[in-house]
């Protein structure tokens, strides 16, 4: 009885969040504005430029034709609503004060959850008449998408120098599709707190919806 009722409590769990995922990011960013990249911070931190601003967005010789030209049209359109929302805009005319590059990575990798037989097994705790506690498997769930890991990086320069002023990546992995709202939630992760985002690593959840 005991195991039957853990079994259906999980399962009411699960419905009950099945109108949502989460992407959980984890968002490392570097604001040097006014000062030097290579040897940190300076002595006086110096303020961001209000907004709002404009940029360009610059490409690589690889990002430029074909595939790579599409898949990079859609990550700056992205990007442009992730700027948008912090008073960004793409420039009209061929010059701006800034120049943006953004990117994004898939890469398969082996799923840290599953079984050897590539299952995703729940478990549950019992307790036996003599107070002992084992783990015992409930049911398996067969997995039929890829595990992926997937990072977006975006960089920021000052036209007039090259000098890079803002770099932030947000990384994330699981089993979701690359679906274009899992990687406009990562860009929207990564400028988190964009322009002056806190020191070190941290961990920004976005919900979505199915």
């Amino acid at each position: 009885m005991k195991r039957t009722a853990l079994v259906l409590s999980l399962l009411l769990m699960l419905a009950g969040c099945a109108g949502t995922y989460r992407v959980d990011s984890a968002v490392q960013s570097y604001a040097r504005w006014g000062g030097d990249i290579a040897t940190g911070l300076p002595a006086t931190r110096p303020a961001a430029p209000a907004a709002p601003q404009t940029y360009r967005f610059e490409r690589l010789p690889s990002q430029a034709r074909g595939q790579p030209g599409e898949s990079q049209d859609r990550f700056e359109a992205w990007a442009q609503d992730a700027l948008q929302a912090h008073g960004w805009t793409l420039a009209s005319g061929a010059t701006a004060p800034w120049r943006v590059e953004v990117a994004g990575i898939a890469l398969r990798a082996e799923d840290p959850w599953a079984d050897a037989d590539g299952r995703w097994r729940f478990h549950g705790h019992f307790v036996t008449g003599n107070g002992h506690v084992f783990l015992s498997p409930m049911f398996a769930m067969p997995l039929d998408r890829p595990w992926v890991q997937r990072q977006v990086v975006l960089v920021i320069r000052d036209a007039a120098t090259g000098q890079v002023v803002y770099e932030t990546r947000a990384s994330h992995e699981g089993r979701w599709n690359s679906t274009p709202a899992l990687w406009q939630a990562m860009l929207q992760a990564a400028l988190r707190d964009f322009p002056m985002p806190p020191e070190g690593t941290r961990q920004i959840d976005i919900d979505l919806p199915y």
